[in-house]
């Protein structure tokens, strides 16, 4: 099975992918300081920008299908890739929506454990739901179907 070199947006892609894993990092920091409205500014600035990142990234991974090399070597995997299709952009909404509860209550300091524990439980559904792309293109990738002597 190859995996076709698309430069450009390999490269992008990348860079998107990168930016999304620092993201993630300065959202786990933030959740860990003292909930106050600094804190609160800085965690819109980083959902604000995960917001316009992660539709990008998954535009540029679409790029000729979601996840096409796997389907083409493996149709009858389409179920399970529309399932992480569908997956990705209900963790998308879920993003928007936590953004948005913020955004509406105060203080803060009243809802922080509750932000901590929501915006975590999303970025754990958002970890596990690349680990299971990785572990399908991996899988598509090393099976051999059907070979002999």
């Amino acid at each position: 099975m190859s995996f076709p070199d698309t430069g450009f947006s390999n490269h992008l892609l990348e860079e998107y992918a990168t930016l999304e894993y620092i993201l993630l990092g300065d959202l786990r920091d933030l959740l860990e300081e003292y909930p106050d409205e600094s804190n609160r500014k800085w965690l819109f600035a980083v959902l604000d920008a995960l917001l316009d990142t992660l539709p990008r990234e998954f535009q540029l991974r679409c790029e000729g299908g979601y996840l096409a090399e796997v389907v083409e070597q493996y149709p009858n995997w389409m179920p399970q890739v529309e399932q992480l299709r569908d997956e990705h952009e209900m963790l998308y909404a879920n993003l928007g929506e936590l953004r948005s509860r913020i955004a509406a209550r105060s203080p803060f300091s009243l809802i922080a454990s509750e932000v901590r524990r929501d915006l975590m439980g999303w970025m754990r559904s958002m970890l596990a739901h690349h680990r299971h792309e990785r572990r399908m293109v991996q899988t598509a990738f090393n099976l051999e179907v059907g070979t002999g002597d």
